[in-house]
């Protein structure tokens, strides 16, 4: 599990966080890179074909591999296969190659999620299961380290000495080095033992089939919580909004303030996971101490307001002293509002369609968010990067509403 989490983290930051940080080097225009980042739309809808990695086998494959392998093993293909493609396209020459490619790492990354979510629940019982998913956490982490700095450390390493500017060489070495890695998920599926079949409820047609898998279970959801639910989807689609769409300009931010792959990789990838992950266990933390509400209200609070650090540190240039300390409190606040809201989530399932709902509930939170980023670039095109900042500090006045309001829910 520790090598499959490498596996399944890995390729998110490629096709989101660090390909904006090489369009942008690569001249790419913010509008462009903004717009973009509706690639990452695959993974808030991975819920539409979860049914169909569940019951479908993969002919010759599924027969030599067994059901969960078989779409492992495919997935992580795809992975890999687009990132190659990506390495070999330069956007600053052709950019609908570059984008296709993200766009098969994105489908086979988030198909790649649903088996594996199945491979984990399957291969061990109740008692150890706390042990897969710690370890798939751990490697989940370190494979964002992984593809967030180590990816801009090979391709500064990669550059050619006494060449300034971009250099479309050293980010195809970058990415070739990221599709190499997805080989360790690869053979950890060949070397793993399929887990023991289970059966599957037969459906007498396809409207009994949907009515199981998507319609039953938001149909409990809504009948536990009656006119209340839509206070409570409201919070959900847009808890995390000051975040994601502030997040998709923070590359290109970097690189348009003159800081460098090392200095990138070293204070936002490394010690900022490093914080986040500190904030995480903060926010676990208070959220058993005081509850989960109060926690889920200061960590909007904190999220939103770190954003207008950001808008500081536009006005300061090339400081990374001011870097460093900006990253500190964005990421200890993103840290602590994630630990808060995965907890509400987790309440909000009834343990009868609890991998469902959560499913449903985990896409929810993308959705509206990641289609508002996509219009990020635009805007810091027309006003600017400070005002930017300052807009999505904004975006997060209405989720204190909520959040004040969703506290006020009666619990079924």
């Amino acid at each position: 599990m520790l090598l499959l989490g490498f596996s399944a983290g890995l390729p998110l930051l490629l096709v989101l966080g660090t390909l904006s940080f090489w369009l942008r080097e690569a001249g790419v225009d913010l509008t462009t890179i903004g717009y973009l980042s509706w690639v990452g739309l695959a993974y808030a809808f991975k819920w539409v074909w979860a049914p169909l990695v569940d019951r479908m086998p993969i002919p010759l494959l599924t027969r030599w591999l067994g059901r969960r392998r078989s779409w492992l093993l495919l997935s992580q293909v795809a992975v890999m296969v687009g990132l190659v493609a990506m390495s070999f396209n330069d956007p600053k020459v052709a950019l609908q190659p570059v984008i296709w490619g993200a766009l098969a790492v994105a489908f086979g990354s988030a198909t790649q999620d649903i088996a594996l979510d199945a491979f984990r629940i399957e291969s061990a019982n109740t008692e150890r299961q706390a042990a897969l998913a710690a370890a798939y956490q751990t490697g989940y982490r370190l494979a964002m380290i992984w593809a967030g700095a180590g990816v801009l450390w090979v391709a500064a390493r990669a550059e050619i000495a006494g060449i300034s500017g971009y250099q479309h060489g050293a980010w195809q070495a970058a990415y070739l080095v990221m599709a190499a890695s997805m080989s360790l998920g690869m053979l950890t599926v060949l070397l793993s033992p399929e887990p023991q079949r289970r059966p599957m409820p037969v459906a007498k047609n396809a409207a009994d089939w949907l009515r199981g898998a998507l319609i039953e279970p938001f149909a409990d959801f809504l009948h536990r919580y009656g006119q209340q639910a839509l206070i409570i989807l409201a919070l959900i689609a847009v808890y995390r909004i000051s975040d994601v769409v502030m997040g998709i300009m923070a590359n290109p931010f970097y690189v348009d303030m003159g800081y460098t792959k090392d200095e990138i990789a070293t204070v936002t990838k490394i010690y900022g996971v490093i914080m986040t992950l500190v904030g995480a266990f903060i926010g676990g933390v208070l959220s058993m101490r005081f509850g989960v509400m109060r926690v889920l209200m200061l960590g909007a609070i904190l999220s939103a307001g770190s954003n207008l650090l950001f808008a500081m540190l536009s006005t300061r240039g090339h400081d990374v002293t001011a870097l460093i300390l900006v990253i500190s409190a964005d990421n200890l606040s993103s840290g602590i509002a994630s630990a808060a809201f995965i907890a509400y989530l987790s309440s909000l399932t009834n343990l009868n369609y609890s991998a469902t709902q959560y499913a449903i509930f985990s896409s929810m939170m993308l959705l509206a968010p990641k289609f508002l980023a996509g219009y990020s670039g635009r805007y810091v095109d027309a006003f600017g990067y400070q005002n930017f900042f300052v807009a999505t500090a904004w975006l997060g006045v209405p989720v204190l509403l909520l959040v004040w309001l969703a506290a006020r829910v009666k619990t079924p």
